[in-house]
């Protein structure tokens, strides 16, 4: 498999999560199938089959993690120079050239990415237009409502 990047944050996220799932969530749901097969009979037994479906869920999540981070190139953006370069892990401000409309986004990995946090995933078509760029630059974006050009104003490490 090819590597994923993957900001230092997003790494500890997930590694947070995974922690959870291992010493909070796993234990819990034991408990709750050993309370449930208590019970009887497991045929007609809402509470167990439930609790068979959280496991599931929990032990897929367990894995789709520990996938991810044995595939992630993590990439610390404060160890590179600032070039005013858009590279990965950078925020970067851009203005709409017709609205004059500022936005800034972080470039991030595709699991971190959260517009309502103005995260981008890196494969993301706003992304990949302004990757490569420097402040000052004009770039055309497709997006759904047609191609919008934009103006890099600003790139933070």
């Amino acid at each position: 498999m090819s590597r994923v990047p993957m900001t230092i944050e997003g790494e500890k996220t997930l590694q947070a999560e995974l922690h959870r799932l291992k010493t909070v969530e796993r234990p819990r749901i034991t408990q709750a199938i050993a309370e449930a097969r208590a019970h009887g009979d497991l045929k007609e037994n809402a509470e167990y089959h439930a609790a068979r479906e959280q496991q599931g869920f929990a032990e897929g999540r367990i894995q789709e993690i520990e996938g991810k981070l044995s595939n992630a190139q993590v990439i610390d953006i404060k160890n590179i120079p600032n070039t005013g370069r858009v590279i990965f892990g950078v925020t970067v401000t851009i203005v709409n050239v017709e609205t004059d409309e500022a936005k800034t986004y972080t470039i991030v990995g595709d699991d971190e990415a959260d517009i309502k946090l103005n995260k981008i995933s890196v494969n993301s078509p706003i992304a990949r237009g302004l990757i490569g760029k420097e402040v000052g630059d004009s770039v055309a974006i497709t997006t759904p409502g047609g191609v919008v050009e934009y103006e890099i104003d600003k790139v933070e490490h």
